[in-house]
């Protein structure tokens, strides 16, 4: 894709996204559902007007990092920390009753063994994106059911991140390395960067404070820094911003740079749906449709009820409890990736893999309706609900 290419590109996405926006505000419809149906309508798929979908994937994933970095500037360390102690055994109870889920009805579908397992386990997980991003950062994330929202978002992506190792690995035995050395370099991926912050950092904020565009560099250097530093740890470029973000949290700037980095935030994140809808063969529709309706309809029924009750044997209140399973109703995209590199490999067919695609969507877009109607969020329809 030339450059010229690329600015006619963004002409069609964000001056499409402006239209649909106004459309969808206009009839009371979550904003991310225009920037999904733009990408199918302009896509390789639709009137392949933006045909290097890929690309646009690969831009949006800076959101997706800028994201975690704003999450991890308004957690303190040490709630986190009890947080992810309380929740892991949620977290693993609720990925192996959703596997199991979506196993099952793979199989009443037809799918082979291993395509039914893939399938099952591309359900284990919650979106990071839709997750964080109907949270009202002011309000959720300095109580306790953001906390939770959050820990368990972590710690299935941690998950995450050993599935995709094994899906990776050519040999049992270097998977094995691979995990072990994930294990390894996270804590010195902690540990460097809490000291990095404590000694550099904080000390080039505090001496050059007054300057704004510098902090404005700083932190996005900071960020994609530790996020290059982290996949080259063997983690996640996700995780690493998170992490990047977290260590500055204590710092009396953080607050700062989360306010100046959230439109650089959201404009990528409008590029991640785009290619979210675009990346979709809608000539596939009609064989997936069923199958992906009803592994929607389960995730979004049986992921509130397992939160609900898993987090209650933790002795968490009811309605906190039912929350967070709505808040965390849809499947992630680290499905998507699951499913993309299952198909690269041979793992799973295109079938398998727009079966997981469509049902990501669709749990995107239904989840949205459930929370930004029931629960407070950045882009709830009612000025009751909403909150930034």
């Amino acid at each position: 894709m030339d450059s010229q290419s690329i600015v006619t590109s963004f002409f069609l996405i964000f001056s499409g996204a402006a239209v649909l926006a106004s459309v969808v505000l206009y009839t009371r419809q979550p904003l991310l559902v225009a920037y999904i149906a733009l990408g199918a309508i302009l896509g390789p798929y639709g009137l392949h007007l933006v045909t290097d979908a890929h690309l646009l994937s690969e831009i949006a994933e800076i959101g997706i990092i800028f994201l975690l970095f704003l999450l991890g500037l308004d957690m303190q360390p040490s709630n986190l920390a009890r947080m992810l102690r309380k929740a892991t055994v949620v977290a693993i109870g609720s990925s192996i009753i959703f596997a199991a889920c979506g196993y099952i009805i793979a199989k009443l579908f037809g799918y082979s063994q291993t395509e039914s397992i893939v399938i099952g386990v591309a359900m284990m997980f919650s979106s990071t994106i839709i997750g964080i991003k109907l949270l009202p950062t002011t309000v959720l994330h300095h109580r306790h059911t953001g906390e939770l929202v959050v820990g368990l978002l972590l710690l299935q992506d941690l998950i995450a991140i050993i599935v995709l190792l094994m899906l990776g690995g050519k040999e049992s035995e270097s998977t094995w390395q691979q995990f072990l050395q994930t294990l390894i370099m996270l804590p010195i991926l902690v540990l460097v960067a809490f000291l990095a912050v404590k000694y550099i950092i904080v000390k080039l904020l505090q001496h050059f404070d007054r300057f704004h565009e510098y902090i404005f560099l700083l932190a996005i250097g900071w960020c994609l820094g530790i996020a290059q530093l982290a996949e080259l740890c063997g983690l996640s470029l996700e995780i690493g911003a998170f992490i990047g973000g977290i260590s500055i949290a204590t710092s009396p700037i953080s607050q700062y740079i989360a306010v100046h980095l959230k439109p650089l935030r959201d404009f990528f994140l409008i590029l991640f749906f785009f290619s979210l809808g675009a990346s979709f063969n809608l000539g596939l529709l009609s064989e997936v449709i069923l199958a992906s309706t009803i592994l929607a309809i389960c995730m979004l029924i049986v992921k509130p009820i397992a939160f609900r009750y898993l987090l209650g044997f933790i002795k968490e209140p009811a309605d906190q409890s039912w929350e967070v399973g709505f808040r965390l109703g849809q499947i992630s995209e680290f499905s998507l990736l699951i499913a993309f590199l299952a198909t690269s490999t041979a793992i799973i067919g295109t079938n398998a893999s727009h079966v997981i695609q469509a049902t990501a969507i669709i749990t995107f877009i239904l989840n949205s309706y459930v929370v930004i109607f029931r629960f407070p969020s950045p882009i709830a329809v009612s000025d009751k609900l909403r909150r930034d």
